[in-house]
């Protein structure tokens, strides 16, 4: 991690160099010469980021480049703080001008010396890193040795087959089947997963299965680990698919290893597992003995928690991702490995063990690998009370394992590998997600908007904006298995993500090894979070830089902003349970403001209580990420035009009267979100924010929109349209050009009139959208949205279409995802609505949440080919479900919130119950 913190900082200081060079007049060459020793360190680091897990005075040295490395840039930007807040435009500025070129001057001194005594320390590290040998640890043993351990304890052999599965049986025929399978489709089967998911066991399985051996002439199991000796790997094969000596074998030179074992695959059928491949770059290396091209009977069953290297290795292979153990699965596992064989065991204990085992699975969230720890922990265990013992701190026991090699048996070191194999770009994007709650749905939007804050995000090409490098960092770390896909929208892209029960654990370790960031849990004291007093503490001799605080009912404490004296602090976020609590004392607000002047990122939210923001917020200029949503702020200062690094603004749903216009000052947004209902006087100016790609809930009233036509990077725009139609078209020709680049549309019609010819008028500038979300009165919706190629989701409420605005709806031809909310249809008549055969040809996702107009559905045999996932909630006039959902096939998912009478006819043995027997996944929730 020291690695990428240098990295980081070396990147902003020459941001400051470039782009704020006359905040910095007279100490430029000192940051210049820190930031050159810095680039010099990099060299060192890779090698002493891995040595110093095994070596102590290593990583003291990392700790303190670490810090040396914050301290440079804390020193710089505070300096830069105060020479921003000294300047003032005007005629008032004169009459202090001479005693503030004195005070820059004492800053200046003080701030060249306080960067050179930093810039002496890192050159000193440097000087002795390089004494130390620090280059040579990747060849003289010191990082091998921890590499072979590793190796060592992870090697896998075919012969030693685990007896302890459960819920395999289906996973071996399906995989067996597809190696068996005649033809040339899948020269490669790939196992891929998280650490820990059973991808080695159930490779043994397949590799032992009855079928698969009867199949195959000769089979051959390496394990490849993360340092791959492509020679080793090719004798080993070669050795177990052929009649050659192991001798004979070391004579030849590489290339004739290679041409050996392809034509061996060619003559015989061969079952080669490669198992625990952690790179592309390692499939290259190794193809050359398995040519994809020529037909060929052999095969290669590969596992993998990169999913990039299963899809790399064959585009024609067939990829499995294991799923996690259910409850009964996970029970079974633990009492085949626990319990099993103890004559001694009476019922009565055996039912209180149960109860006891059930509970500590909670902990291993179905993951084989914690299981099996806990479970070959328990099965030492004779007594009810030292299960019981084993509770109290089960967590720490699955995490860490116990034993003569604690820190090897836990499961948490298996994942750690996922850790230490992440890029070193990637390091800090992950340890991030620690600031979020257990079990968070964590939406990828503001995830990408908080890492780009951070400065953990660069765009290397013009075209290719910050945005886009953010996702893909999000999906490499979804490929590589360390973060897991929530929700995905109507393009597969992921819109929410979490992290895995352990995974979040081993990020928290990691997180607080690196001194990343600190959670706080105001309700109660945890292994993960810590009190107030304790981060008081901890500010005395750590400088705490990002912090991530729970709230609960007691939230109007705020901690540990009261006895917290860490100005450092970079990152704070706030996350309370529901959308809104009470705060008792608004003096805290304040005192937050005027406390953290180096803050980048700060999410406070949903506050109900009416809070002035002070003018001290103009003194945190280095704030990129503000978030105020659903809070009520009676004023914001005129001092909010001085936060000009703003890149999100996030003032949605604020109950607020006045906006100061200063907004236009903040020229790096990219993304505005605005309050849903207020009246700005004066108008805001929006013209100069070039950068800006979200603009939600803008309108006539708050300004002009004629300024939108400046905004040509514009792609989401939320609009409460207020104007009549003679201002609208004339309004709609000046920003033409902006609307053809809108990809996300959300019109809130609010002039309540008959015709809805406004919504339809915007709309038909838009043709470019993927996304269209209509609220208000609309009646007809435009039949030209079938000429609009990229339409794939809409959402609509209130808009009281008329009866025939079904048709137009199923006959869009890309349209995927599909939500009708209350009122979407005219409320003086209850409505049927009518799924036609052969309509919405490609819907994959249908959701009805509160449409009480519905009385009923009719699904007809043929349509909606694709459906995969259906929701319908509180819709009140519906009484039954179609009966014609048992032709579609394809449905995946059924998501039921209704009356208790609706949902017992769905239930096993219900009247409806044959009509959704076929769908793998129900979920029934009645009130």
């Amino acid at each position: 991690m020291a690695e990428a913190v240098v990295s980081f900082v070396v990147e902003r200081l020459g941001d400051f160099i470039i782009q704020e060079g006359e905040f910095l007049y007279g100490v430029n060459d000192q940051v210049e010469l820190a930031k050159t020793e810095l680039q010099l360190m990099q060299g060192f680091l890779k090698d002493a980021d891995a040595r110093q897990g095994d070596d102590e005075t290593v990583r003291i040295w990392v700790a303190k480049i670490r810090d040396a490395a914050y301290d440079l840039e804390d020193v710089v930007e505070t300096y830069v703080l105060k020479v921003v807040s000294k300047r003032e435009g005007g005629f008032k500025s004169i009459l202090k001008r001479f005693g503030r070129m004195f005070k820059e001057g004492v800053d200046l001194h003080k701030i060249g010396s306080e960067i050179q005594n930093i810039t002496t320390n890192i050159s000193t590290l440097r000087s002795r890193l390089e004494a130390y040998n620090i280059r040579q640890i990747r060849d003289s043993g010191g990082v091998a040795s921890v590499y072979e351990r590793q190796q060592r304890l992870r090697r896998t052999y075919s012969h030693i087959v685990e007896h302890d599965v459960v819920g395999l049986e289906h996973s071996v025929k399906e995989l067996a089947m597809h190696l068996v399978r005649s033809g040339d489709s899948h020269r490669v089967v790939s196992i891929w997963g998280m650490g820990g998911l059973g991808k080695t066991t159930l490779a043994k399985q397949v590799y032992h299965d009855n079928e698969v051996r009867q199949h195959f002439d000769c089979f051959a199991w390496v394990c490849i680990s993360q340092r791959c000796q492509v020679r080793d790997v090719w004798e080993e094969i070669l050795v177990k698919v052929s009649a050659m000596h192991r001798t004979e074998i070391s004579q030849m030179n590489n290339g004739e290893i290679a041409k050996k074992l392809h034509l061996a695959q060619r003559e015989s059928r061969c079952l080669v597992v490669l198992d625990d491949i952690w790179s592309v770059e390692t499939w290259e290396s190794l193809k050359a003995a398995f040519s994809l091209c020529e037909k060929t009977k052999s095969r290669i069953l590969l596992t993998t928690r990169n999913e990039e290297v299963a899809l790399h290795s064959d585009r024609n292979g067939f990829l499995f991702q294991p799923r996690p153990l259910n409850d009964h699965e996970s029970w079974q596992l633990l009492e085949k490995i626990a319990i099993f064989g103890r004559d001694e065991i009476d019922s009565t204990t055996f039912t209180r063990m149960k109860d006891l085992g059930k509970k500590m699975l909670q902990q291993c969230a179905g993951l084989p690998l914690a299981i099996t720890v806990l479970a070959g922990l328990l099965a030492r265990k004779e007594t009810v009370d030292e299960w019981d013992t084993v509770q109290t701190n089960v967590d720490v026991y699955i995490r860490r394992g116990k034993g003569s090699e604690q820190e090897y048996r836990g499961a948490l070191w298996v994942l750690a590998l996922s850790y230490d194999d992440l890029p070193y770009h990637l390091k800090p994007c992950f340890l991030y997600l620690g600031h979020f709650p257990e079990d968070f749905e964590i939406p990828v939007k503001r995830l990408t908007q908080l890492w780009i804050a951070e400065g953990f995000i660069y765009a290397s090409q013009e075209r290719i904006t910050m945005e886009d490098v953010a996702y893909g960092y999000l999906n490499e770390l979804v490929e590589r298995c360390v973060l897991q896909i929530s929700e995905q929208g109507s393009v597969r892209k992921i819109k929410s993500c979490h992290l895995h029960d352990l995974m979040r654990d081993l990020c928290l370790e990691k997180a607080k090894q690196e001194n990343f960031l600190q959670n706080v849990n105001f309700s109660h004291q945890n292994m993960t979070s810590i009190s107030s007093s304790m981060v008081a503490n901890a500010a005395a001799t750590v400088k705490v830089r990002r912090l991530a605080i729970y709230l609960d009912e007691n939230a109007d404490e705020l901690v540990p902003l009261r006895n917290h004296k860490d100005s450092h602090l970079r990152s704070l976020l706030y996350f309370y349970p529901g959308y809104y609590w009470i705060l008792r004392n608004e003096k805290l607000v304040e005192l937050l403001f005027k406390k953290f002047k180096l803050l980048r990122v700060l999410k406070l939210e949903g506050w109900r209580t009416p809070v002035e923001l002070p003018n001290e917020i103009g003194n945190m200029v280095h704030l990129r990420f503000l978030s105020l949503s659903y809070s009520r702020i009676t004023r914001f200062p005129s001092s909010l035009g001085k936060l000009i690094c703003l890149q999100t603004l996030d003032l949605k749903h604020c109950d607020t009267d006045v906006i100061p216009d200063v907004i236009w000052k903040m020229t790096e947004l990219r993304h505005l979100y605005l309050p849903l209902y207020w009246t700005a006087k004066p108008k805001l100016r929006l013209s100069t924010l070039h950068n800006l790609q979200t603009l939600d809930h803008v309108s006539s009233l708050c300004s002009d929109l004629n300024d939108l036509s400046e905004l040509r990077n514009l792609r989401k725009l939320g609009i409460r349209v207020t104007s009549s139609l003679e201002k609208l078209e004339e309004t709609l020709k000046s920003i033409s050009n902006t609307v053809d680049g809108i990809r996300s549309l959300f019109l809130h019609n609010l002039l309540g009139n008959d015709s809805g010819t406004e919504v339809t008028q915007i709309l038909s500038g838009c043709r470019k959208i993927y996304k269209l979300d209509l609220n208000g009165r609309t009646v007809e919706l435009p039949n030209y949205l079938h000429d609009y190629p990229n339409l794939t989701k809409i959402t609509l409420c209130r808009c009281d279409l008329n009866d025939n605005q079904m048709t137009v709806l199923e006959r869009l031809p890309n349209l995927k995802t599909l939500c009708i909310m209350e009122d979407t249809f005219e409320y003086q008549n209850t409505k049927t609505l009518v799924f036609s055969k052969g309509g919405f040809a490609r819907l994959e996702c249908f959701s009805l949440i509160c449409a009480h107009e519905i009385v009923n559905l009719q699904v007809e045999q043929g349509a909606m080919p694709s459906l995969c996932r259906l929701y319908i909630k509180r819709c009140w006039g519906l009484k039954t479900i179609p009966d014609g959902l048992r032709y579609v096939t394809t449905l995946k998912k059924l998501t039921v919130e209704m009356p208790i009478s609706f949902v017992s006819r769905l239930q096993v043995g219900g009247e409806d119950y044959y009509k959704i027997q076929h769908v793998p996944s129900v979920i029934l929730t009645s009130y």
